[in-house]
């Protein structure tokens, strides 16, 4: 494990981090017993007490032997600008009985984690139950605060890493697996988490654009079944011409050599009339696809026949 240094500016580095990917993270992200505790310590004069923490899990996801370690560099991000606002202080307070002293707000206004030091396994790498994933030491009140937020942020992070990296183990070294789960995502952040973690998991690239951008994600997609639908057949494509992907030669009825190649493997005895009822307007959309994009063509092929997957 390593320590490292906090405050928005790196401690010894010098270098700037960056808050969290989502803007939502911050200290409210929390629970209000975390809150309590930290007035309860104050109260009590415990606050500056030296404490430790260890961040763990008692059992692996999925029923399997191991865990991908995730979500560290948010953890990283939110101690490294963990200061609180005045509009969140003053939420606090009204959250807060009536009865808790002004001091302690006054005491929150003050907090941020330059006293606090935490030392972890490097994010990606596989863990197991029960062995500390990380570890923060500081004031008592200040890492009771960060309980709830870093195992909001690693929890999750983990299980989609891990799942992602089990996906990988069953696919191979040699197929590409393509994450395409942001419209059933729990949310903007579950998309965008997802995307981010699967990446880390072993999955070669995402359909997720706002993923692409934020973390350098290539990004990969293919056509809708609206695309697919919106064809009733060939005869649609106006712009037949195709060029070969040297540039030197030119196929000008790529339709026609599409319905060509067609008609021989519906003939073809090793198929055995599987293609025979081939959906036109389906082939339709495919070709213009094709005629699109014709180095990255990437085909959804059960729009009207489900049993195709």
């Amino acid at each position: 494990m390593e320590g490292k240094a906090n405050g928005p500016t790196g401690g010894r580095t010098g270098r700037v981090i960056d808050g969290p990917t989502n803007p939502m993270v911050t200290p409210l992200l929390n629970d209000l017993y975390q809150f309590t505790m930290a007035y309860a310590y104050w109260k009590a004069g415990k606050h500056e007490e030296r404490a430790v923490f260890d961040l763990y899990f008692r059992k692996n996801p999925f029923g399997g032997e191991y865990t991908i370690f995730a979500g560290l560099e948010e953890c990283i991000r939110l101690i490294a600008n963990f200061k609180f606002t005045e509009d969140e202080i003053s939420f606090v307070r009204d959250s807060l009985p009536g009865s808790c002293e002004d001091g302690f707000f006054n005491y929150l206004r003050g907090i941020d984690c330059s006293d606090v030091e935490v030392y972890a396994i490097s994010e990606g790498s596989v863990v197991f139950p029960k062995v500390p994933l990380l570890r923060v030491e500081g004031p008592v009140a200040v890492v009771q605060l960060l309980e709830t937020p870093f195992v909001n942020l690693i929890n999750y992070a983990s299980l989609v890493s891990t799942n992602a990296a089990r996906h990988r183990f069953v696919a191979g070294k040699s197929k590409m697996l393509l994450e395409f789960g942001l419209r059933r995502a729990q949310g903007p952040d579950g998309g965008i988490g997802a995307s981010k973690y699967c990446y880390m998991g072993g999955f070669d690239a995402t359909s997720n654009v706002a993923a692409g951008r934020l973390f350098g994600i290539p990004l990969r997609g293919t056509h809708s079944h609206a695309f697919v639908s919106s064809f009733m057949s060939p005869d649609e494509i106006v712009e037949k011409s195709l060029k070969s992907s040297d540039g030197l030669h030119t196929c000008e009825d790529f339709v026609g050599l599409v319905q060509t190649w067609l008609n021989k493997i519906q003939w073809s005895s090793s198929f055995s009339g599987i293609f025979g009822e081939t959906n036109q307007s389906e082939l339709a959309a495919f070709t213009s696809y094709a005629l699109a994009f014709p180095k990255s063509f990437l085909a959804l092929v059960d729009t009207y026949d489900v049993s195709t997957l």
